[in-house]
């Protein structure tokens, strides 16, 4: 495939980058500040009523189960925690801004499908591995391709090929997209990340997720960021098959120093957080379960 000279900044100029809610930046900004705490939080969040309203409804959802009605930001801080708030807020907030493309077969809800999945992997990983930032992991997983929806809208006709080269090798799309363009939509997501301020642990949590092998041998710096990796290679809600599964199973072993068991279990907790947080977020749960792939669905062709 013929090699593109079009940068990242020719694509994502000023007018294609959509700006996320002050709000969600704020809280962002706040979670990584040791000493914030809910009063700072509830300050950002009751300065802007459409997330007052879905915080709320968020916490009085049948997911968290409490017994009577929470009706103040300041209590639901309380009870839920400041950094389950932030991971919702954001969540709302780039779900907001990001177009649907209308690209061919894509399926933004499958995206965003994929992408609380990963999420729920990366921190349910991090915590087995005793990591203190499981929840930076579970956004950087959230937000690592936020990009992809306004890449196949500014380059319909580059990603047609790319997802039938995709689909036709087995390949991975950050490969493909190097080859064409000498940048993948890692790249492209860190830049939009940067462009609304968010942490620098984001940016560079989401930068690197492509890059599995060299955080593997990064040693214990670099586990972090692996585990975001490592979900990136979990299969799509919307393909029969799981191209990268061994990649997953070997890197897996190679973080972690446990068998396909161990993924196993791990499996079954994302599965289970899948279900229970999918609705919440008012998405359908995945048709495939993360089990039912590792136990060979898509060798079935």
């Amino acid at each position: 495939m013929t090699t593109t000279t079009k940068s990242l900044e020719d694509v994502f100029h000023s007018e294609v980058l959509p700006a996320l809610p002050h709000s969600a930046i704020t809280l962002l900004q706040l979670s990584q500040n040791p000493d914030s705490g809910p009063n700072d939080f509830t300050k950002p969040i009751e300065a802007d009523p459409g997330l007052m309203g879905q915080v709320l409804k968020f916490v009085n959802s049948s997911y968290f189960g409490f017994s009577r009605e929470i009706m103040s930001v300041q209590q639901a801080l309380t009870l839920v925690g400041t950094r389950a708030i932030t991971n919702f807020a954001l969540w709302n907030a780039v779900f907001s801004v990001i177009p649907n493309p209308k690209f061919g077969p894509f399926d933004l809800k499958s995206l965003w499908q994929d992408s609380l999945r990963r999420a729920l992997f990366a921190r349910i990983l991090g915590r087995s591995l005793n990591l203190s930032n499981a929840e930076d992991l579970f956004a950087g997983a959230l937000l690592q391709d936020m990009a992809i929806p306004l890449l196949l809208k500014e380059l319909p006709e580059e990603y047609q090929g790319l997802v039938e080269r995709r689909a036709q090798e087995g390949r991975r799309l950050s490969g493909l997209e190097n080859e064409m363009f000498g940048w993948d939509h890692a790249d492209a997501a860190a830049m939009l990340a940067k462009q609304w301020n968010l942490p620098d642990e984001f940016v560079t949590l989401i930068a690197q997720h492509t890059h599995v092998a060299e955080l593997l041998a990064g040693g214990e710096a670099k586990r972090g960021p692996a585990c975001v990796a490592l979900a990136s290679l979990l299969p799509s809600c919307s393909d029969d098959t799981w191209g990268e599964q061994q990649q997953l199973v070997d890197a897996f072993s190679q973080l972690t120093g446990q068998n396909e068991s161990a993924l196993q279990k791990l499996f079954e907790d994302v599965d289970e957080a899948t279900c229970e947080f999918a609705p919440v977020l008012k998405l359908p749960v995945p048709k495939t379960s993360l089990i039912e792939y590792l136990q060979g669905k898509d060798s079935n062709d």
